[in-house]
């Protein structure tokens, strides 16, 4: 890819981010997901914006995972359990930009697995 392509990318993925922030928020009783997927990881953080306060997170790389589809099932899995911790049973997903397929999809179907509802 040349550096256009991936500046047209990136700009894309902003234009998506900022769309559905638009819509989405998070607060204490319904905080918000918000994934990160990289080549290499993938992070999650639930979200109180109401008081800018993550409430529970989880990082691939801390857990030894990578960004593939089955370290993202695993990954929810510790994350679901964190936030069932945290006495949280329902939350608001923002993909953060991304397209709703391969990573994304099975960190978020993995978390309703786990009964997490959104």
């Amino acid at each position: 890819m040349t550096g256009k392509t991936l500046k047209i990318k990136a700009a894309k993925r902003l234009q998506r981010k900022r769309r559905i922030r638009s819509k989405i928020s998070g607060c204490a009783t319904l905080p918000r997901i918000s994934v990160f997927r990289s080549n290499r990881f993938i992070s999650a953080q639930a979200i109180n914006d109401e008081q800018g306060v993550t409430l529970a997170s989880v990082h691939s790389k801390t857990l030894g995972l990578k960004a593939n589809i089955e370290s993202a099932q695993k990954a929810a899995e510790v994350f679901a359990k964190n936030l069932k911790e945290a006495g949280i049973n329902e939350v608001t997903f923002d993909r953060n930009g991304f397209l709703y397929h391969g990573v994304v999809k099975a960190f978020a179907e993995s978390l309703r697995a786990n009964e997490i509802k959104f």
